[in-house]
Parts: C-alpha cells; structure tokens; sequence
C-alpha cells in the first residue's frame, strides 16, 4: 500500500480554543502513544504535519493554528466535511516507562496540545504516576488553551498557570515559566520531565531543570519543527543524522543535546 495516500474521515467536532485556534476531532480510528503525530491532507491546498493531542482509539483531535494554507482552509472546514489522514507517527512519550514516577508536563503556547495527550493518557491510568504536575505558559489569559479542562485537571493534578500579560481577573502565576518552575522546586528524583514550546522557551526550562538536579535523561523534548513527509523519505526533517519524524519527534535530552534550537 502506497504510504503517501491518505485516508478520507469526518469532521466530529470544532472547537474554537482562543483567537485563531481551534481543535478538531476526526473520526479517525488508531492506536496512538501519547506524543505522536500525523499527516493531514487538504486537496489544492496540500499536506502538514500536526500532533494528536488526545488519546483515544475512536478519535483523534488536533490543536490548529491557521498560520498557512492547510490550516487556514481547516478554518474554514465543517462538522462532516472530510480530511484526508495518514499516520500514526513516530516515537511519542514513552509513559509506559513513566510508572510510579513523578511526572512533570512543561509546555508553552500551543507547545500544550502534545501534552494534553499524555493528561488523557493519565486520565486513563489514575494510578500509573506517582504525580501529574502541570507547568503551562502563555502570553495573556485569553490565548489560554482547553480552558474548560483545565479546571477539571486543576481538582485531580497539579496545575501551575502563568501568563506575560495578566489581566486584573487573571488569578494564577504571571511572568516566565521558568521563574514558576524555580518557585515550586521540583522533585528532581524518580522523576521526568515533558517539554514542549517555542525553541527559546525549551532552551530555558531545560537549563532551569539542570540545575535543580535533573540529568539529560530524565528530560524528554518534543521538536515538531522541519517535519515534511512524515515517514523519513525528504529528508527534510534531519538534524546531525536523526530524522525528528522518525527518530523522534520526542527525544530524551542526552540524545539531542545541542539540537534542540536547530
């Protein structure tokens, strides 16, 4: 079977996240890991790479920024119209391994969507972790993604908000992410932490999670960027001979050390 061609699913659901972002469920059947991603095809428009940000083998939801032209003729799709699906893939979050450890999601901007996909995966699982610790950023209150759930997650995990640009009704955290993180002092034993944002961001927390005890593998990041056919065959996506689409795009941090702003 030609790995290129897509498979054709409905729209279930739209869901406007915050200005010039929405979620989309498709009804699209797989077993993903938490942290994979796939390849979504528009016909006149084209193909791009998008994490799957739930955890279900009945559906799949994907956080869209309308920045291009297949995300912003996503924008303009209905509920029932068709998209075109392939994936699964490559290497997610490996939380099988995560069992009995305290887990801490880290992520900025829309950096969040992948780790939503390992809180339903926790969702799932109650008992896997030790801990859920949840570090999210974004520059004001209104670009706050999955507001709704984040209340629920808020009364069963640990959750830490903060924003650039507080509001008088903003009643979490305001300023960098890496200020909350030194604040909370993270147990840095029996513990991993899950990394997701702009390059810049990333670069801090993980030189923030050094320092408070954390070795390079116990930090694992996701680097979305350059991804183009998603199977390893462009070449598009290779940074020092790893492919990010299919070595990765999670990496623990000993395996990337350096790369992670390419």
């Amino acid at each position: 079977m030609n790995p290129y061609i897509p498979k054709f699913v409905k729209i279930l659901k739209i869901e406007n996240l915050a200005k010039g972002i929405k979620l989309f469920r498709l009804a699209y059947s797989c077993d993903n890991q938490p942290g994979q991603f796939v390849e979504l095809f528009l016909p006149h428009y084209g193909e791009a790479p998008m994490s799957v940000c739930s955890h279900s083998k009945d559906y799949i939801e994907v956080c869209v920024r309308a920045v291009g032209n297949i995300t912003r003729a996503m924008h303009r799709m209905h509920i029932d119209e068709k998209i075109g699906v392939r994936g699964p893939y490559g290497h997610g979050y490996p939380v099988s391994e995560f069992k009995n450890k305290h887990v801490y999601l880290i992520g900025g901007g829309t950096g969040v969507a992948p780790l939503r996909s390992v809180v339903h995966y926790a969702l799932k699982h109650r008992q896997t972790f030790a801990s859920l610790n949840m570090f999210f950023g974004f520059r004001t209150p209104n670009d706050v993604l999955f507001q709704h759930e984040l209340k629920e997650w808020g009364l069963m995990f640990n959750l830490y908000l903060t924003v650039d640009h507080p509001t008088k009704k903003w009643r979490y955290s305001c300023g960098l992410i890496t200020s909350l993180i030194e604040e909370q002092k993270l147990i840095n034993k029996n513990s991993v932490a899950l990394v997701c944002g702009p390059p810049i961001m990333i670069k801090f927390v993980v030189k923030c999670l050094l320092n408070q005890g954390f070795t390079d593998e116990q930090i694992y990041i996701s680097m979305e960027r350059l991804m183009r056919c998603g199977i390893g065959k462009c070449g598009h996506c290779m940074i020092d001979g790893l492919y990010v689409c299919k070595d990765g795009p999670v990496f623990s941090y000993d395996k990337i050390r350096g790369m992670e702003t390419k």
